[in-house]
C-alpha cells in the first residue's frame, strides 16, 4: 500500500493518519498528529518547518521512503517521542539538538522569550541571566540569542544534560555569550548575581508521573519529577533566588498545574501568574523584592522539605 505514496505531502498525511489510528500521545512540542508527521518528515528529509508550501509535491527518493517510515513505525511501536527519534526540535524559532539526555523542549517561557519578555523587563536593564535547571540549554540559549548584550548562565545537576547543553551552545554558536555550570539548583553558584533568574524546574508530582503516557518514559525521571506535589525543587529556588538576584531583579518559574498546590502552601506570597495566547501555563513572576518580604513563610515551607 505504501508503494503508493510519493511525495512529502502524501508522507505527512500517511503518517498523521497512522498516528491517530494507534492513539499516540501529543505532548513533545506538538499536541496534534499533522504536526507531529510534518515534524518527522521534515526532519528526516533535513527540510526546515517553514519550507514553502509548493515543496510539498517534491518526491522522495527510494532512501527517502524507506527512511521515513521506518520512523513513522517507531513513532509508532516504540512511542519514542519525534525529537529523540529525528535527533532534533525546534523551540522559540531556533533549531536544537535532542536525545534522551534531557527532556524535549516544549516550555511556554519561548513565548516570552519571542516577545522580549513584555512587559516585564520593558523598564529594566538586564545584563546578566540565568537558565536554572537548563535541562537542554534551550531557555538560555534562547534568551541569548535574541538579546545578544545579555551574557547567560545555563546551569543543570545533571552531567547527561549539561553534555547536549553543551552541543547546543556550540550548534548555536553561543559560547561567547553562554557560561554552562554544573550546580544543585544554587549550591555552585556562590557569589553570582543575576537581574534575571528564569527556570522550568521538575515539576511533576510522583502520582502525575505514574500516570504518564509511554512517551515520557524515555525522558530522565530527573527533570520530570520533583516530590510528592511537584514543588521541592520550586520551593528551594524561592527560598535561595533572592540571593542570588540583583537589587530590582525578577524571578520567573514555571510549575505547571502545581500552580495550584504553590498557592495553597504560600497563599500570601504575590504570584503574579503570566497569561500566555493559549491562556494561563503555570508560570509565575516574582521581584526581588518581593522575595525579600516574604522569606520568612518562603523559608519556613521549604524547610519542612528537608
Amino acid at each position: 500500500m505504501t508503494t503508493e505514496l510519493a511525495s512529502i505531502i502524501d508522507f505527512i498525511r500517511y503518517g498523521a493518519s497512522r498516528f491517530s489510528a494507534a492513539g499516540l500521545t501529543f505532548g513533545h512540542s506538538h499536541d496534534n498528529p499533522i504536526d507531529e508527521a510534518t515534524h518527522l518528515v521534515l526532519a528526516s528529509l533535513h527540510l526546515p518547518p517553514d519550507i514553502p508550501p509548493a515543496y510539498g509535491v517534491g518526491k522522495l527518493t527510494a532512501e527517502e521512503r524507506l527512511r521515513v517510515l521506518n520512523l513513522i513505525e517507531r513513532r509508532i511501536n516504540e512511542r519514542l517521542p519525534v525529537a529523540y527519534l529525528v535527533g532534533e526540535t525546534w523551540f522559540a524559532g531556533l533549531k536544537f539538538k535532542s536525545d534522551r539526555r534531557a527532556l524535549v523542549p516544549r516550555s511556554p517561557i519561548a513565548e516570552l522569550i519571542e516577545s522580549g519578555f513584555t512587559p516585564w523587563l520593558d523598564d529594566r536593564h538586564v545584563e546578566h541571566a540565568l537558565d536554572l535547571c537548563t535541562g537542554s540549554g534551550c531557555i538560555g540559549i534562547a534568551m541569548a540569542e535574541y538579546n545578544p548584550h545579555w551574557h547567560v548562565d545555563i546551569v543543570d545537576i545533571s552531567d547527561d544534560a549539561l553534555s547536549l547543553a553543551r552541543e547546543n551552545v556550540a550548534f548555536q554558536h553561543m559560547g561567547d555569550r553562554v557560561a554552562i555550570i554544573k550546580s544543585d539548583v544554587f549550591g555552585g553558584l556562590q557569589g553570582r548575581k543575576y537581574d534575571l533568574i528564569v527556570s522550568n524546574p521538575p515539576y511533576v508530582t510522583e502520582d502525575e508521573y505514574a500516570a504518564l503516557p509511554d512517551e515520557y518514559d524515555h525522558e530522565p525521571k530527573l527533570g520530570l519529577t520533583s516530590g510528592e506535589d511537584g514543588l521541592d525543587i520550586c520551593l528551594r529556588i524561592l527560598d535561595e533566588a533572592a540571593d542570588h538576584l540583583a537589587e530590582e531583579g525578577l524571578l520567573i518559574v514555571e510549575v505547571g498545574e502545581s500552580e495550584h498546590a504553590l498557592n495553597a502552601l504560600l497563599p500570601e506570597v504575590p504570584f503574579v501568574w503570566i497569561e500566555f495566547k493559549v491562556g494561563p501555563m503555570g508560570v509565575f513572576a516574582l521581584e526581588r523584592r518581593e522575595l525579600m518580604e516574604h522569606a520568612a513563610a518562603i523559608r519556613a515551607v521549604a524547610a519542612a522539605r528537608r
